[in-house]
Order: structure tokens, then sequence, then C-alpha cells
């Protein structure tokens, strides 16, 4: 890569960089709220998914989740466009 190459893919970065923080000035950088669904209501988000597998696909990390709590009595809530994204593939 010369330096012309180099100077060019910097001014991108700078470019991209100031676009963003013009839309954050602006307001227009908003943000989509995260509906979390508990394991009972990921098994009822999708037709013939059971809670045992989607308790599995949480230990394997393959969606996105949190803990609530601490111990047996924390719930496990599960990002819905994680797992609607996951079951599209």
């Amino acid at each position: 890569m010369n330096d012309i190459e180099k100077k060019e893919i910097i001014g991108n970065i700078v470019e991209l960089l100031e676009r963003l923080i013009d839309d954050k000035e602006s307001g227009e950088l908003k943000r989509e709220p995260v509906e979390m669904l508990t394991i009972k209501e990921c098994a009822g988000a999708v037709s013939g998914l059971s809670e045992h597998t989607v308790r599995k696909l949480v230990a394997q990390g393959k969606v996105k989740s949190i803990r609530t709590g601490e111990g047996k009595r924390g719930k496990i809530l599960v990002n819905k466009a994680d797992l609607l994204n996951y079951f599209q593939r």
C-alpha cells in the first residue's frame, strides 16, 4: 500500500467520522429499543421451538442473552431480534 492509498483511506475515515458527529448533533442518531423475551416467550414466538432448545441455544452462545438475578431464581432474557435472525439463516 503506497502513501496515496493510505491518505485516501484516512480521508474516507475522517469523512465518515464527521458524518457520524453531524448525525449525532442533529439528533438523527436513533437507537431502536431492544425487545427481550423469557425462555417461555421464545418458545411461543417460534413455532415448534421448545424451552429446552432455547436453553441449549443460550448455553451454546448462539443467541444473545442476559441473566437477571442470581441462582435458580434468576431469569434468562433472550434478544428477540437475535433469536429470529438465528432461525432465518
